[in-house]
């Protein structure tokens, strides 16, 4: 718990710590102030009367209960003892108190009806139950508004980004092109007249659109904090309320704000929540999530001016958003915000390395090589894990073994040490895996293996990094039918070393089987000729391409099917004869893998050119242009002015280690 939250904790307890110190104090008051009391019945009273055993008298009536209150103090009483006595409200009562009171001597002190004083009726009779309502509307507030206390229903949760100006486009790296598209936003806020002057006009909303965890929240922010402008944001979740007419009025509420803090920014984050396509509800449309849509738009290109507010919204779902909100006029401009490249995975990682203590034998464009398909949130991830592996190997600086190990906790999750295979078993496993690499080695257009490993990982019984030799807008049918068998050259070695096939290659079947039907149903490259037979359809509703569009008929569907076998039983001959082939180069490959359990692509590189896994010098019989061949395939800086010993030892550092199997 941290020590603000400690301190909110103390402030909530105050008042309860409070009430029950005063309670406290009231009890132990009366505790010390009243002694004794003994009731006594109206006979036993008379009868003290007439022995003289009373030494004093209080006489108190209440006309509501019709009866007297009497109190005192009797001669044979303890130290602190009283009495008292409930008589009939009559005056025959008083006159006998009166006439012992004559005879015997003691004194009398008559008080006046309590009832009779308004301040004392209201404060026994009501005060109590107006106090009650009050707690509970003080409880009822507090819960519906935490420590607002006022039923704010229709105000605006956008809120005011505390940070303005602290987040630039210093701190987001790799999005050269987005920033420019952006960057009319800024000069716009900065200095409209230069855009008005011209008679042009400033897009009213810019659509940031990507996967998850490319940056699009924090490229607004850059946004607002390049320009210094106020900077309000707000999830679309958080205009849709139980209560209908709440989102609308939120709505409204917040570009009301906005208009008096212009020129400002509204970031509107994940609006599919509330911009989904309308007239998709079972028996009418007219909901909650509706009525916000239509103030929106109305908000965004109504007859109201909204002069000087620029909205910003993101979303992963723009198939799914409402046609209105994407016209000219509301959302102007759609920026693209796609997964990082090479050069934009190594601008990020020199971001979040800032505060990251590396060693030297790290190398940031390596590993960019190394993480194809990483957003900018899962390199920021890869580094942090790769931070905690270090401190708990309790080491003083992230080396490479700790990034290679972070790369699989990210892609497959962490390793499964404490299984064991029996004998058989990692033998299969190792000969699977192997025959994966051995065709990656062997097809020039395959993924390359960069690591495979028979460590159990997640579901998986083993591991197989394979990925592009280069990365790439478009593929060749070559290269898609390469990559189907690479994917099958697991199965296929096991069947040519054992004569026999398992479960483990479900996975790859599944990819596989994914490549060669849309090469028949989507790219055009079977014997059906150039047609699109299949198209994704989406559902507004799931958020998910559960069914595709089938523009054919049952005889095509037939065709469709004897199309993708045929593309799967041809790559996985073709396999067969490249495995059957170099039969040596697996054996050497899977036995390695038995005894190491996990290699390197450059330990694969070295071994099937070796013949042997590489040492402390495995660089001595390689000759300079081939050091540095391989010192600029690893991107080492400089490589070309270095001498032999040098190549060798930046390669040595270069090369990932095998971590010891304790750590």
């Amino acid at each position: 718990m941290t020590g603000q939250n400690s301190q909110n904790m103390k402030k909530g307890m105050f008042p309860y710590v409070l009430l029950l110190a005063i309670g406290l104090s009231i009890m132990f008051f009366y505790s010390m102030t009243s002694g004794t009391n003994k009731e006594l019945t109206y006979n036993e009273f008379n009868n003290a009367l007439s022995k003289n055993n009373v030494e004093e008298v209080v006489i108190t009536p209440s006309t509501s209960a019709y009866t007297y209150q009497i109190t005192g103090k009797l001669k044979d009483a303890k130290e602190g003892e009283t009495f008292s006595v409930k008589t009939p409200l009559s005056d025959t009562v008083i006159n006998k108190i009166v006439a012992a009171s004559e005879e015997k001597d003691f004194k009398i002190v008559s008080k006046s009806d309590p009832s009779s004083n308004a301040w004392i009726t209201f404060l026994l009779n009501i005060a109590p139950t107006l106090l009650l309502i009050g707690l509970a509307f003080w409880f009822f507030t507090k819960q519906l508004n935490g420590q607002k206390g006022s039923m704010d229903f229709g105000r605006s949760k956008a809120k005011l980004d505390p940070d303005k100006g602290k987040v630039t486009f210093k701190d987001v790296a790799g999005l050269p092109e987005e920033k420019e598209e952006l960057q009319e936003l800024i000069d716009f806020l900065k200095n409209p007249k230069k855009f008005t002057k011209l008679g042009a006009r400033i897009p009213k909303g810019v659509l940031l659109v990507g996967p998850p965890g490319t940056g699009k929240t924090l490229l607004a922010k850059a946004v607002a904090g390049e320009a210094n402008a106020p900077f309000y944001f707000i999830s679309g979740s958080d205009f849709v309320e139980l209560y209908v007419g709440v989102g609308a009025s939120r709505v409204r509420d917040m570009f009301k704000q906005a208009k008096q803090n212009a020129p400002c920014l509204i970031f509107i984050d994940e609006i599919d929540a509330v911009g989904r396509q309308r007239g998709t509800g079972i028996g009418g449309g007219h909901d909650e999530r509706e009525q916000t849509l239509n103030q929106l738009l109305t908000e965004m290109d109504g007859f109201g001016a909204n002069e000087g507010i620029i909205i910003i919204a993101a979303t992963n779902r723009p198939d799914v958003l409402d046609p209105a909100l994407l016209r000219p006029g509301r959302f102007d401009r759609q920026v693209t915000v796609a997964l990082p490249e090479q050069k934009a995975r190594e601008e990020i990682l020199k971001v979040h390395a800032r505060n990251k203590v590396l060693s030297k034998g790290v190398h940031l464009d390596n590993i960019a090589k190394r993480t194809v398909g990483f957003s900018g949130a899962d390199l920021e991830n890869l580094l942090n894990e790769a931070a905690l592996l270090a401190v708990r190997r309790e080491k003083s600086a992230i080396t490479m073994s700790e990034i290679d190990e972070a790369i699989d906790r990210v892609i497959m999750g962490p390793a499964k040490v404490t299984k064991k295979y029996t004998a058989k078993e990692k033998k299969l496993v190792a000969y699977h895996e192997a025959g994966h690499a051995v065709l990656g080695i062997k097809l020039d257009d395959a993924n390359d293996v960069q690591k495979v490993t028979i460590i159990p990982r997640g579901q998986a019984g083993g591991y197989n990094l394979m990925l592009p030799k280069e990365e790439k807008y478009t593929a060749t049918k070559t290269e898609l039918l390469e990559q189907i068998m690479g994917l099958l050259g697991g199965r296929v070695s096991e069947e040519v070393v054992f004569g026999e096939v398992t479960t483990g290659a479900h996975n790859d079947f599944e990819k596989a089987t994914k490549i060669a039907r849309s090469m028949v149903t989507e790219y055009g490259m079977s014997s059906l000729g150039p047609i699109q037979l299949e198209t994704p359809e989406g559902s507004s509703f799931l958020g998910r391409d559960y069914n595709k569009n089938r523009n054919f008929s049952d005889q095509v569907a037939l065709e469709i099917d004897n199309e993708v076998r045929k593309i799967i039983n041809d790559c996985y001959s073709k396999a067969k004869k490249i495995i059957e082939k170099n039969r040596d180069l697996l054996d050497l490959i899977a036995n390695t893998l038995i005894e190491y359990e996990t290699l390197t692509k450059e330990q694969i590189d070295y071994l099937a050119e070796n013949g042997k896994m590489p040492d402390d010098d495995m660089l001595e019989d390689v000759s300079l242009s081939k050091l540095k061949e391989m010192a600029k395939e690893k991107g080492i800086k400089g490589y070309s002015s270095m001498n032999k010993d040098e190549i060798k030892k930046a390669l040595t550092e270069e090369l990932t280690i095998k971590p010891d199997k304790n750590d």
